[in-house]
C-alpha cells in the first residue's frame, strides 16, 4: 500500500537504499551509475585524501571531459592529465576524452543513464538524465570522491510537485519557451529542494530532446531534480542502448504531491530571459529590436540534432547581421555528424557561423566566446547570472535555438514567428 502514495523519487530511493524513503528522510543509498567531467580533479584529490586505493564498482563510473575542451592553459591539461591517469588507474568503465561533447549528452547517447536508475554526477545540470526517466541527482566534488571510495552516498529525499502540461505549442514556440515562462512563474528558488515530475497530454507528446532541456533547468529554479516518468517515446530513445538492466519507475497513483502545478502550452510565447537572473523571463515581442553582440547556439540545454535542424531551417540561404558573432555548439560529436549528414550544418556554416569543439564553451564562462566589457550575448544555455560566461561586466540573455537564429539574422532580438 505504501508504494501507490510514493512518489517517483522516493520510490527510486527506497530501492537503492533497502528501505522505506520519504519526504524529509535523509537516506544512504547505492547509485546504479555515476559520471563527471574536468572537476574530477577535485574529486579525485578528496578521493585520495580519504585514503582510497581502488574505486568501488568502476564498471559503473564513466568521466567525460567537457568544461575546458580543448584546454586553455597549462593548469587546464594538468587537470586534464590527472583525470585520464585515474581513469586507466582504476579500470573505469568509459574515459570519453575531450571533444567528445557534453557529459550530461554522452551519457544519454551512450546508454548509461537510463529509466528507473538513479545516476549520480558532481554537477548541477545533472538533473538532465530526468528525459529518460531516470533519478539523476546532483552532488559536490568531495561527495563524489567519497561515493567512489564507499560506493554509497546519502540524500536528504526531496518533496515533488507534480506539473500537468496540456495543449499544443504555437509556431515558433519550443520546451525552452516553456522552461523559461515557467522559471519566471515560479521564481529561482521557487522550488528549492523540490523534484518535478512532468504528466499530462501534452508531456507525452514531447520528444526526450524537449524533456532534457526542461529537466536540465529545474536547476534553475532550485530543484534538486526533474523527471518525465518512462513511457514509450523513453523506450523507443533508449532501445538497445543500455549498458545495464533498468525497469522504469511511476509515481504511484496515490502519490503524495506537495502541489500541482497546471500549464497550457498554447499560453507560452516565445520567451526572452533578460540579464541579470533566470526568472526575468518576457515575451520576445515585447524586447524585440534590443541590442545584442554576440549569439551562443550550444550547451547542455539546447544544442542537439533537433534544435540545430530548427536553426538550420531558419539560416538555410540567410547571412547573420556581420555586427554579429555566431558561435555554434554541438553537445556531442554525434549530434555533429547528425546535423552534418541531414545538411543542416552546412546551412549553419554558410550563414556565417562559427564552429567550435562540442563541450560546455562559452556556457561554462572559462574560454571561448568570452565577452567584452558591455557587451550582450543572447544564448541558448540555461544560466545569465553575471559574470557567467566570464565576464561580470557583460550581459547574458536566454532564448530558445529559434529566437537565437532568428536574432542572429536581425542582429537584435528578434521574433522567430516571422522565419516560420
Amino acid at each position: 500500500m505504501m508504494q501507490e502514495t510514493m512518489t517517483f523519487v522516493e520510490k527510486v530511493l527506497s530501492r537503492c537504499g533497502g528501505a522505506a524513503a520519504r519526504a524529509g528522510q535523509i537516506v544512504e543509498v547505492r547509485p546504479d551509475f555515476s559520471y563527471s567531467h574536468d572537476y574530477a580533479s577535485f574529486s579525485i584529490d578528496a578521493f585520495h585524501e580519504m585514503g582510497a586505493r581502488a574505486v568501488v564498482n568502476p564498471e559503473r563510473v564513466c568521466i567525460c571531459l567537457d568544461h575546458g575542451v580543448p584546454a586553455n592553459s597549462a593548469k587546464d591539461a594538468n587537470h586534464h592529465k590527472k583525470v585520464r591517469n585515474f581513469a586507466v588507474d582504476m579500470g573505469l568503465a568509459r574515459f570519453y576524452e575531450a571533444g567528445t561533447g557534453i557529459a550530461h549528452q554522452v551519457m544519454l547517447e551512450q546508454g548509461w543513464i537510463l529509466p528507473g536508475a538513479l545516476c549520480v554526477a558532481n554537477d548541477s545540470h545533472t538533473c538532465s538524465g530526468g528525459g529518460v526517466g531516470a533519478l539523476a541527482l546532483a552532488t559536490g566534488e568531495t561527495e563524489m570522491g567519497f561515493l567512489w571510495a564507499t560506493g554509497r552516498i546519502w540524500f536528504k529525499v526531496p518533496t515533488t510537485i507534480r506539473v500537468e502540461l496540456s495543449g499544443e505549442f504555437g509556431a515558433g514556440v519550443y520546451a525552452k519557451d516553456l522552461m523559461l515562462y515557467l522559471i519566471r512563474e515560479l521564481g529561482v528558488l521557487g522550488a528549492l529542494y523540490e523534484f518535478m515530475e512532468f504528466h499530462g497530454p501534452a508531456a507525452a507528446r514531447l520528444s526526450v530532446s524537449e524533456r532534457f532541456t526542461l529537466c536540465n533547468m529545474s536547476a534553475e529554479v532550485g530543484a534538486k531534480g526533474a523527471v518525465f516518468p518512462a513511457d514509450e517515446i523513453t523506450r523507443a530513445y533508449v532501445g538497445n542502448r543500455g549498458r545495464y538492466g533498468w525497469e522504469a519507475v511511476q509515481p504511484g497513483p496515490r502519490a503524495e504531491y506537495s502541489r500541482v502545478l497546471a500549464v497550457d502550452l498554447g499560453a507560452v510565447p516565445p520567451m526572452v530571459t533578460l540579464p541579470g537572473m533566470e526568472d526575468r523571463g518576457a515575451p520576445v515581442d515585447t524586447v524585440a529590436g534590443q541590442p545584442i553582440d554576440q549569439v551562443f547556439i550550444g550547451s547542455c540545454t539546447n544544442a542537439r540534432a533537433d534544435d540545430l535542424a530548427i536553426v538550420a531551417r531558419i539560416l538555410q540561404g540567410r547571412r547573420i547581421d556581420p555586427k554579429i558573432r555566431l558561435l555554434v555548439v554541438p553537445a556531442s560529436r554525434d549530434v555533429l555528424l547528425q546535423a552534418t549528414q541531414a545538411g543542416d550544418m552546412s546551412a549553419i556554416i554558410a550563414a556565417g557561423a562559427t564552429l567550435m569543439p562540442s563541450g560546455c564553451a562559452v556556457c561554462a564562462g572559462g574560454h571561448q566566446g568570452v565577452l567584452a566589457d558591455g557587451e550582450r550575448c543572447l544564448s541558448t544555455s540555461n544560466r545569465n547570472m553575471p559574470g557567467r560566461m566570464g565576464n561580470k561586466n557583460a550581459e547574458i540573455l536566454l532564448c530558445s535555438p529559434a529566437t537565437a537564429a532568428a536574432s542572429a539574422l536581425e542582429g537584435c532580438i528578434a521574433d522567430p514567428r516571422k522565419y516560420l
